[in-house]
């Protein structure tokens, strides 16, 4: 934030509530001063050939309300290609007025309108402040994940939207996950071998290890809740 103050740019704070609520505040709030909004977090990186394609699309006529693009997830010095269920489609350069987000933990984008699609990719270093401190956030996505789960439990899977390839897949695949036993054994067995993390290496192993621990969490969690509800011990 001071980097970005001493050149020049403006800085909009706001107490944090949720990731949903936030995003939808600053779209709604914030004045931008143009047209297109780019958003990354503070463990993205730009390419100069998605930078090169954003300007290029954005400047030309289009009737695209937001643009998606696809991210590398680095770990270990490696691209975990396979084991990161790439490619995953993010709504990261869009329109204010014609975008919100839904869920308190790992939102989704609603659009309203049209949705491009950009052939370049930015970086992802989730590991940048280490293992310890992905395990430290996870535990707190594992909080959110639980309270999503357990308000979806009566809602339907939309078995139509698992043949798209946006946000709405994502979602439905989620629901449909969260309704199998043995979770995270599904989850190592899904990222390591169906979807061929051996061939990441190390890196795609132990990623896929820490994802099946990701999903036990989250197991544990809905557990606990259901117990504290009924009155029981946790």
């Amino acid at each position: 934030m001071d980097i970005a103050g001493r050149l020049g740019a403006k800085i909009v704070q706001r107490r944090w509530d949720d990731e949903a609520t936030h995003l939808n505040w600053a779209a709604t709030h914030i004045d931008f001063g143009r047209p297109w909004v780019l958003h990354f977090d503070a463990d993205e990186r730009m390419t100069p050939e998605l930078w090169t394609e954003m300007t290029s699309r954005t400047a030309a006529a289009t009737d695209s309300a937001a643009f998606e693009m696809r991210r590398k997830d680095m770990f270990m010095g490696t691209w975990i290609r396979h084991s990161s269920f790439y490619p995953c489609w993010f709504a990261r350069l869009y329109q204010p007025p014609k975008i919100r987000w839904e869920r308190v933990i790992n939102p989704v984008t609603i659009v309203d309108g049209p949705i491009g699609r950009l052939d370049g990719h930015f970086f992802h270093y989730p590991f940048s402040k280490g293992t310890g401190g992905w395990f430290a956030r996870h535990i707190k996505y594992a909080e959110g994940e639980a309270a999503e789960l357990l308000k979806s439990d009566l809602q339907p899977i939309q078995w139509n939207k698992l043949l798209s390839g946006g946000q709405d897949r994502r979602r439905e695949l989620k629901r449909l996950f969260y309704r199998m036993p043995a979770r995270p054994m599904i989850k190592f067995l899904v990222l390591y071998l169906l979807r061929r993390g051996f061939l990441d290496g190390r890196a795609g192993y132990h990623y896929a290890r820490m994802q099946s621990v990701y999903e036990y969490m989250i197991h544990l969690r809905v557990l606990e809740e259901k117990r504290r509800a009924a009155g029981q011990p946790v």
